[in-house]
């Protein structure tokens, strides 16, 4: 009895240490997918927008000055990841492929740094600096701004220029305008908006200084 005893005792270790060697060596393998998948995961890519240079010299003559205090722009744009319509109706949205600070702070930032090349000395305020006594508010909507499968970047956008203490507008204009999307991915289509912008601020440069 006890010789029966002690080998079943030791038959049942023997089980109880292969069952926990065969759970460690799964969890191993499992681990080990794991891991494999991660190392092959897509890197993030950042992008960000450029100014451009003005086509024509800045105006000279002297006018009231203007500070760009805002840049709407529509919620299925406002978001880190790049947006490229696929269809009329469908959105492709890439996880890997991400803009580098919030879309319409770099597009204000960069549409200003297009502005300030574009408008006489002295004329332009950068955004968020003190704005001395007379400054016109400019404000542009963005009603769209999204790439294409063709490989065309369409920008639809209004402006308008207040001024007086009530902020009456005193102009408002709209425009379309596109861009070839010249290459793949998210830095192409990124290099496309920033020269979107910088038409868009040929156009309010010529406006706004005749007005």
């Amino acid at each position: 009895m006890t010789t029966r005893f002690t080998f079943s005792v030791r038959r049942g270790v023997a089980a109880s240490v292969g069952t926990s060697v065969g759970a460690a060596a799964l969890i191993a393998s499992v681990a080990a997918v794991v891991l494999a998948g991660c190392g092959h995961s897509i890197p993030t890519r950042y992008v960000t927008l450029n100014a451009t240079p003005a086509d024509a010299p800045p105006a000279m003559a002297p006018m009231r000055p203007i500070q760009l205090t805002a840049v709407h722009i529509p919620a299925v744009l406002d978001r880190l990841e790049v947006v490229t319509l696929a269809s009329q109706n469908r959105l492709t949205i890439d996880d890997s492929e991400r803009w580098g600070a919030p879309l319409a702070e770099m597009m204000r930032r960069t549409l200003a740094q297009d502005l300030l090349t574009r408008l006489p000395a002295g004329a332009f305020v950068v955004p968020d600096a003190p704005a001395p006594p007379g400054t016109r508010t400019l404000v542009v909507t963005v009603l769209n701004a999204t790439a294409d499968a063709s490989g065309t970047l369409t920008l639809q956008a209004e402006w308008t220029l207040l001024a007086g203490h009530a902020d009456q507008a005193t102009l408002r204009q709209q425009v379309t305008l596109d861009s070839a999307i010249n290459g793949q991915g998210a830095p192409a289509q990124a290099a496309a908006l920033s020269r979107v912008l910088g038409k868009l601020a040929d156009r309010i440069a010529a406006s706004v200084v005749t007005h």
